[in-house]
């Protein structure tokens, strides 16, 4: 699954984190202090982790972002060109921090994190250039990054033809006005919950008929273990299985599970067969430790899913 010339290119407008992530045997209560494992640093924000998640997969994608001029921003701008990304659109900032994610994993696999968001938070409409999306086919966008910039790019990236997917996550009720400009929605149970009013094991018409009510036509709810659910159009919607793993740490699954989507619709798949193939990715990526570094290869995936 090597990139070739006809393979639709991405591009990805998001956010670049460094990772600080210790393991814990069960997260603190409020005032609670609690032994954790050794401090690991790895590379990481939602927009790097579903470019890398892609790139990795063999998919042609682009980076907008922006990094501080400093170590951790050395780091992930080598870590998501590593993943064959081109990250000549991330900016370099003097005078910023790059953006940090505080992250524990308890037994069970879960995580809570913490964002700071640093250099992500002075990305804007300059730092997209027209040129990035000449060509392209889909635009993958999260909102860890500035809501201007994410409006702009989703404007300018429907007027050039590309499919615009958005991941609204961290989840805050501005996403709703971009949902006019919006392709693909792809959100998990919770922020399903939010957006639509419905309770979190809301029935798949229930949740077609949430998206209906605001335009939405064409969606993935992700349901973790419980796979997801895809809307698209007037077919009924379809509940996918998750393939089942133990989970060992689900930082960045979810970012895995959007740039396989992203991949696959770029190759024009249509959006349940490349929901059924982000759920493969999704649980391989949960089923090992750290966000980018969980990501498979194609070879990998192959073996995984067998």
């Amino acid at each position: 699954m090597s990139s070739t010339p006809d393979r639709g290119r991405i591009v990805v407008v998001g956010s670049l984190n460094a990772d600080l992530v210790v393991q814990t045997a069960a997260f603190p209560k409020p005032g609670e202090t609690v032994s954790g494992g050794d401090l690991s640093t790895g590379a990481g924000g939602k927009g790097a982790n579903q470019a890398v998640a892609a790139g990795r997969l063999g998919g042609a994608v682009s980076m907008v972002g922006a990094v501080g001029a400093d170590a951790h921003g050395e780091l992930l701008r080598s870590a998501v060109a590593a993943s064959g990304v081109d990250v000549s659109s991330v900016a370099v900032r003097d005078g910023v921090a790059t953006g940090t994610a505080l992250i524990t994993v308890d037994a069970h696999g879960e995580n809570t994190i913490v964002v700071s968001p640093g250099a992500n938070g002075t990305l804007g409409p300059a730092d997209l250039d027209d040129a990035v999306l000449a060509g392209a086919s889909v635009l993958g966008l999260c909102l860890e990054v500035p809501e201007a910039v994410v409006v702009d790019a989703a404007e300018r990236a429907r007027a050039a033809g590309l499919a615009v997917v958005l991941n609204p996550s961290p989840f805050h009720d501005g996403a709703r006005q971009l949902l006019p400009l919006v392709d693909v929605l792809l959100v998990n149970e919770g922020e399903a919950a939010a957006l639509l009013g419905v309770a979190e094991d809301a029935t798949p018409g229930a949740l077609r008929d949430g998206l209906a009510a605001l335009g939405v036509t064409r969606a993935v709810v992700t349901r973790g273990a419980d796979g997801c659910v895809v809307v698209d159009g007037d077919s009924e919607p379809v509940a996918v299985p998750a393939v089942r793993v133990d989970a060992v740490d689900t930082t960045g699954a979810g970012d895995a599970f959007m740039g396989a989507l992203l991949l696959r619709l770029a190759d024009g798949d249509a959006l349940l067969d490349a929901a059924r193939f982000a759920v493969g990715v999704g649980a391989f990526a949960a089923s090992r430790a750290g966000a980018q570094a969980s990501y498979p290869t194609p070879a990998e995936l192959t073996a995984f899913l067998r």
